[in-house]
């Protein structure tokens, strides 16, 4: 049986004693908060389905971050942006709260509050780790009875992917005036889709001109893949000087991606990235008549919703297979 006694003006605890339960016990501002709660942990006991949230009760989710930083982030490939956002959350009016007073309306509110200033997949990547933590609380750290609030809310839409195709003369323009270290990547990001990082990643023992393949042992998704190169691949490659320590190129991604702006820039061409480049030769790929399955392998993508994203098909050149 449950006992419930008053203490002081405004606190009412409950105290349930179970055989086969731990002692359940809490404190409420009224006295019919306490008697619903009794009735409810009672009920659960007796059909069996009771699940303990002492732990989540006392657990905040400043320390639940703590943890999840010390134990989960660094086996992360993006564990220092994942730190950042660690920061970010433990410095929200979430922190303090216990892990089981969390609710989803706190969680919506939350992203409505950083959507003020922040970009949907910003307050999206956010959420995401908020959800894992939530799992791994309830899975892994003994939270058994922890619901996660954020499963309940919306996410924020995500703006449309760029469409950004290389315009006529563009790819010459770009090609005659680019720094000769510059250049090779620009050629290899088109001929192979390969995202700038994976491709100042590379090294000599990666690549075999003789079966004509570039092996990619780690990627942005963690999966290790193969590229298959094509003629003009092989021939800028084969083109390339040979390092003492076995890199292809010299340049880091930050480097590299500042020379493309600077270049971009003074040839006076608008709005154009360097990961644009993926999305033209992954473009390419589909308009040279491979199939969707072909392209992933190629690209690494791991759905059919993700492809698409970075696929961007003229419509003339469709209209001509049209006939």
């Amino acid at each position: 049986m449950a006992s419930i006694n008053k203490r002081g003006p405004y606190q009412w605890q409950v105290k349930i004693r179970r055989k086969g339960y731990p002692l359940q016990s809490k404190t409420f501002e009224t006295e019919e908060d306490a008697k619903k709660w009794a009735r409810l942990i009672e009920s659960e006991m007796d059909r069996g389905v009771f699940i303990s949230q002492a732990e989540a009760e006392k657990t905040t989710l400043q320390e639940a971050l703590e943890r999840y930083k010390k134990e989960i982030t660094p086996g992360k490939k993006g564990a220092k942006q994942e730190i950042s956002r660690i920061n970010v959350l433990s410095a929200s009016p979430l922190a303090p709260r216990y892990l089981a007073s969390i609710r989803s309306t706190d969680i919506a509110k939350y992203r409505d509050d950083r959507l003020h200033d922040r970009k949907p997949s910003t307050v999206n990547n956010e959420l995401n780790l908020l959800s894992h933590l939530f799992t791994v609380a309830k899975k892994e750290w003994g939270l058994e009875g922890l619901r996660n609030p954020v499963k309940d809310i919306r996410k924020p839409k995500q703006p449309a992917g760029r469409d950004r195709r290389l315009h006529l003369g563009e790819e010459e323009k770009l090609l005659k005036t680019a720094p000769q270290k510059l250049r090779p990547l620009i050629v290899l990001a088109l001929e192979t889709a390969m995202r700038l990082g994976e491709l100042i990643n590379l090294r000599w023992e990666n690549i075999n001109l003789t079966r004509r393949i570039a092996h990619l042992p780690e990627t942005k998704n963690d999966s290790a893949r193969t590229v298959p190169l094509s003629t003009r691949a092989i021939k800028e490659f084969r083109a390339l000087p040979r390092h003492l320590d076995g890199k292809i190129f010299t340049y880091s991604a930050n480097a590299a991606s500042i020379a493309f702006s600077d270049l971009v820039k003074k040839q006076e061409i608008e709005n154009l990235r360097f990961h644009d480049l993926r999305h033209e030769a992954t473009s390419r790929l589909f308009e040279k008549g491979l199939n969707p399955m072909e392209v992933a392998s190629i690209t690494g993508h791991k759905t059919l919703q993700m492809l698409k994203r970075y696929t961007h098909l003229r419509a003339e050149d469709l209209a001509e297979k049209l006939g």
